[in-house]
Parts: C-alpha cells; structure tokens; sequence
C-alpha cells in the first residue's frame, strides 16, 4: 500500500481517533516511533496508580483500550492508507499497560517489562509475526502487540521467578 498522507500535527489533531492512535503525538517521531509510544506508557501507568488503581484494575482496563483501539488504528491506517503505518501506536501504549500491570512496580520492574517488550514487539517470533502479516486493520494492529505482551509478561514472570 501506498500511503495517501504524510502524517503531520495538523493530521494527528484532524481527529480525535487519530490523536489516540498516534499516542497523543509520539508517533510522529521520526525513528522509532514504536518505541516513543511504548514509553508514553510508562506515565500513563503512573498516573493511573496515582489516581488510585491498583495493578489489576488497570490490566482489566486494557480490554475496553484494546477493543476501542480496533476502530481508532483501523481509522487512522484507512485515512492514511497504511493498514499498520509505524506512527500509529496506541497498540503498543495499550500492550506496555498490560504488562506494566504484571510487573513489580519498581524501577528495575518497569526497565525490564519496557525491554522485553520491546524485543518481542520488534522480532516478532512466531506467532507475533504470523499475526502481523495476515491479520489486517484494526484488529491486526492491535493483535500482533497483546501477543507481544503475552510473551513478555511470561518472560517476565519466569525472569522474577528465578531473580527472587
């Protein structure tokens, strides 16, 4: 596919749906913008734990951000004809939520969570990447990262299994 529209501020503000799925901007970034929205994350999670949710809570409400990330990423990869463009990123600030969620609130915690999450999201071992190349639109935006997730949340558990 061929991308109808470079995305700029003037698209990511165009509509509410596409500042969501850029992850309020950071995935306008010119490298790594998978990354940039991964560590959006991170104070998301810490202003969540500040307003009072536990970490369990916020894992549950990763399924009502993952189900409305379907039409948002759908959306913003029709407008821009791109399917997955890079940019959109709200399906790696929902997948880091969720292993946020399962991690040890600490800094140490967080650095590995944000790591191994990384990795599996960029190699994509199978059956990330299987997900990434057959699934499309909003659901295969949002699928190939929770399965990210779910490895690097196993991952996670047996490295603290062992480092404990």
């Amino acid at each position: 596919m061929t991308i109808l529209r470079k995305p700029d501020w003037a698209f990511v503000c165009s509509h509410p749906a596409h500042f969501l799925a850029f992850g309020f901007g950071s995935g306008l970034a010119a490298k790594a913008p998978g990354t940039w929205g991964t560590l959006v994350a991170l104070p998301l999670y810490a202003l969540l734990l500040a307003l009072g949710l536990g970490s369990m809570q916020i894992a549950w409400l990763c399924l009502p951000l993952f189900l409305v990330g379907i039409p948002i990423c759908g959306l913003t990869g029709r407008a821009l004809g791109v399917s997955d463009y890079g940019g959109i990123v709200w399906d790696e600030i929902v997948a880091m939520l969720l292993v946020l969620a399962f991690a040890p609130a600490t800094p140490a915690g967080w650095l590995l969570a944000f790591v191994l999450f990384r990795l599996f999201d960029i190699v994509k071992p199978w059956p990330i990447r299987w997900f990434d190349r057959r699934i499309h639109g909003g659901f295969g935006v949002m699928a190939d990262d929770l399965i990210a997730a779910l490895f690097a949340m196993l991952v996670q558990a047996m490295a603290w299994q062992f480092l404990l």
